[in-house]
């Protein structure tokens, strides 16, 4: 029996920018943007380090619609989706490869009212987030 493989990725972090929303040549709409989330830990001397992973999310149909209306650089964001890696020829024939996160739901997370500072610090997920949720197109704009 063949065993299917579990593609699914979560994510908390804040945005690094506000969503770009295009447009594929039949009109799919389709949102790009990164969110940066951060480790902390304690080291072997005591001291306190952290590292930042950037991840870029794509979404696609109305959750992309959804994220450029809503999403604003330095907000919290929950994202959930799948890891995808597609290449490209660039302007130089050469190929390139990306990794992102196909998105397929966002919560918004903190309140109207909150930091970039305070999301930052805060994890998980907060009462009243807002739950929308899309699905991928099959053609790349970009």
């Amino acid at each position: 029996m063949a065993s299917r493989g579990v593609n699914r990725a979560i994510l908390v972090g804040n945005l690094g920018n506000d969503p770009e929303l295009r447009h594929t040549p039949n009109g799919n709409p389709v949102a790009s943007f990164n969110i940066a989330t951060t480790d902390f830990w304690t080291n072997k001397d005591g001291q306190q380090e952290t590292r930042t992973e950037w991840h870029r999310i794509v979404a696609w149909g109305r959750l992309a619609e959804i994220c450029k209306e809503y999403l604003i650089k330095g907000k919290q964001v929950y994202i959930e989706g799948r890891i995808q890696t597609r290449s490209w020829e660039d302007a130089n024939g050469q190929t390139r490869k990306t990794t992102e996160i196909v998105a397929t739901q966002m919560l918004l997370l903190g309140s109207k009212e909150q930091t970039s500072e305070e999301a930052s610090q805060e994890t998980g997920l907060k009462e009243g987030a807002a739950d929308v949720s899309g699905k991928p197109g099959d053609d790349l704009p970009f």
